[in-house]
């Protein structure tokens, strides 16, 4: 996300923070410790994707430096969206760690718990609905939260069709399916 504010303009890395806090990215990208910008965009210099413009001091203030983007950053960016946009990245999110690690719960535990988090990706899909709905941004700027609201309220459709079957008692599972399980294999 760095490398596309500066792709925009020339700027320090505290105004990068505050454009991605302001516009909502620091739901794709972490950015809640400003240190982690600085540290980053140490690393993007260090490497020659980006480089300082210029150096500024105020009176009483620390130095201010202005970061822009090298034609290889801005080679390198290209790529870098081209290949995340297009192929699909293995990834390791703890939530289905915790789905394969279910049977060391009580299946009225995993029910419970897998309806509070529909429960509450609901709702936070529908709150964000609603900003986005006031904000009437163009789509283009929004397609992240788009995905995120598709991926959401299919994960709550896939959640809420587990809880069902658990509270049907067609999913689940026994001591002795576990004990067999384990003496099986």
């Amino acid at each position: 996300m760095l490398l596309v504010l500066l792709a925009e303009a020339p700027m320090h890395p505290y105004r990068m923070r505050e454009l991605l806090l302001e516009r909502g990215k620091d739901r794709v990208a972490n950015v809640a410790q400003r240190n982690s910008v600085y540290q980053t965009i140490e690393r993007l210099d260090r490497v020659g994707l980006i480089r300082v413009r210029e150096t500024a001091r105020d009176e009483g203030r620390p130095e201010r430096r202005v970061y822009e983007l090298t034609p290889d950053g801005r080679n390198t960016l290209g790529e870098w969206l081209t290949s995340m946009l297009s192929t699909p990245a293995r990834e390791f999110p703890e939530f289905p760690a915790a789905l394969a690690s279910v049977l060391v719960l009580g299946a009225a535990e995993v029910a419970d718990a897998l309806r509070r988090r529909a429960d509450t990706l609901e709702r936070d899909l529908n709150e964000t609905s609603a900003v986005l709905a006031k904000l009437a941004l163009p789509r283009i700027v929004t397609l992240e939260e788009e995905y995120a609201q598709a991926v959401g309220r299919a994960e709550v459709t896939w959640l809420r069709r587990v809880v069902a079957d658990f509270d049907s008692g067609e999913l689940g599972w026994t001591e002795e399916l576990l004990r067999a399980m384990i003496d099986g294999h």
